[in-house]
């Protein structure tokens, strides 16, 4: 299985999505399965059958936390400078004449491009990794390539 990038804070808020998942969520559905039990036939029980199905999403979900929590590789939020786009930079680029952009490279399970933390396995991301201020990047995008030039990175 390939190494997920985690910050502190982001492994902290998995850890605490997890420990809600195994307690509080687990028990709010052991409940609801229980009320759905006592309501009789269970062949035409739309509630059992909800609480089922929420059932098998939680554990779901508590295995994939677990797999990628044991992964996981904590990174620093600022990584020492050596001037180089890695996981945990701050980079600022500039596609043309467009308005410079600034992103920060976070793993995939933390990615969230609307707060401008793009993953390190994005297009964009990868394009990224290993360049320096000054240079230019090809990013391969499902749309079609384009170009970015690498303005600062911190």
């Amino acid at each position: 299985m390939p190494t997920s990038f985690l910050t502190r804070e982001g492994y902290a808020k998995l850890q605490e999505e997890l420990e809600f998942l195994r307690t509080k969520k687990r028990e709010e559905i052991a409940q609801r399965l229980h009320e759905a039990l006592e309501g009789g036939e269970l062949i035409e029980n739309a509630e059992y059958e909800a609480a089922k199905n929420e059932q098998a999403f939680v554990e779901g979900r508590i295995k994939e936390l677990e797999i990628l929590l044991a992964t996981a590789r904590v990174i620093d939020e600022k990584p020492p400078s050596s001037g180089t786009v890695q996981v945990g930079s701050t980079v600022t680029i500039q596609e043309g004449d467009s308005e410079p952009e600034v992103y920060t490279i976070v793993g995939a399970a933390e990615a969230d491009p609307t707060q401008g933390r793009i993953s390190n396995e994005s297009p964009l991301g990868r394009a990224l990794l290993n360049k320096r201020a000054g240079d230019r990047a090809v990013v391969d995008a499902p749309q079609g390539s384009f170009e970015v030039t690498i303005l600062k990175v911190e």
